[in-house]
């Protein structure tokens, strides 16, 4: 077999860009610092993310409601996990990162009241429902059945030839 000649120019055109373009250099790393989740209860953990240049060397983060945390390299990041005190007021606390080189990242925590609800939902039907429903209900249903059986026979009679 030989090779299309078409392929080959195609082949040769995509490739002489790619041999002549000079090399570009390696982009820095972004300084920044988030936590996961962004918005959380009072008295939840929440975690810690951030970068700086050299993501080798621990650094800290400093936030009103988790106080200051050093956040350590792992997986090309720096993290950490914080739990927020359950007596935290609801609102929104700076958190600020702090690199060895001296560069900072900024972002924002958002807290909110931890609500628990009393009772569960009023759902479903029959015993849940309020008021005293149930025994007419039972009794419709009854009735519903016993009408059915009572057309099924007579359904079924009149079907027989004679």
């Amino acid at each position: 077999m030989r090779p299309s000649v078409p392929a080959a120019c195609a082949a040769l055109a995509l490739a002489v860009p790619v041999v002549l373009l000079p090399d570009s250099p390696a982009r820095a790393a972004t300084v920044f610092v988030e936590t996961n989740p962004s918005t959380v209860r009072a008295g939840d953990e929440v975690g810690i993310r951030a970068s700086c240049d050299d993501n080798l060397t621990a650094a800290k983060v400093t936030a009103e409601p988790l106080g200051t945390v050093t956040v350590s390299p792992r997986y090309g990041f720096l993290t950490a996990t914080a739990r927020v005190p359950a007596a935290t007021d609801a609102g929104a606390y700076p958190v600020g990162l702090r690199c060895p080189d001296g560069k900072v990242a900024t972002s924002t925590l958002h807290v909110v009241v931890k609500v628990e609800p009393k009772r569960g939902p009023a759902t479903g039907g029959g015993g849940t429902a309020p008021g005293r429903s149930a025994p007419m209900l039972i009794g419709g249903g009854a009735t519903a059945v016993a009408a059915g059986l009572v057309l099924g026979v007579a359904a079924l009679r009149r079907r027989r030839p004679s």
